[in-house]
Parts: C-alpha cells; structure tokens; sequence
C-alpha cells in the first residue's frame, strides 16, 4: 500500500464525500481521482451515490469520482490497520 493510499483510507472510516477529501487532504484532483481509483480497483473502498444510498454497478472514478461519497470496506479497513 502506497503512503497515499494510507492516508486516503485514513480519511474513510466514515462515508465522506469527494470534496471533504479534496479539502482534507490537500491534493491535485488527479493524485486524490488516481488514488480513489486505485483503492476502489483493490476492493479497499466503496463508492455511494449519496451518504446513504451504496452504488453496486461499476463506476468511472475519473469520470464521476468528484461527485460520489466513499467510505472504506472492512478488507481495506483491515489492511490500513495491519501497517
């Protein structure tokens, strides 16, 4: 796991949206999208359309990353613990 990947999935105990990372974090879209999308290629992350409503179809997150809520899965959860 990447020192990104760590500290994203340090941010995602909890639903957060898009832009609560992007502030959180401090990082180009591009580094926060290819992160997300790294995690959510790993299974580490789910991605929900709102706080409350769990997207189950494949999803784009360089198309539509910035528009979504994600939270961390428990394999991710686990794997951010063990380090």
């Amino acid at each position: 796991m990447s020192d990104a990947e760590f500290d994203l999935l340090d941010e995602l105990y909890f639903v957060q949206p898009y832009t609560y990372l992007s502030e959180a974090l401090g990082w180009e879209d591009s580094l926060l999208l290819a992160t997300l999308d790294s995690l959510y290629g790993q299974g580490m992350i789910k991605c929900l359309q709102s706080p409350d409503e769990e997207r189950f179809d494949p999803v784009e997150i360089g198309r539509e990353g910035k528009s979504l809520y994600f939270l961390a899965t428990k394999k991710g959860l686990m794997a951010h613990n063990a380090l």
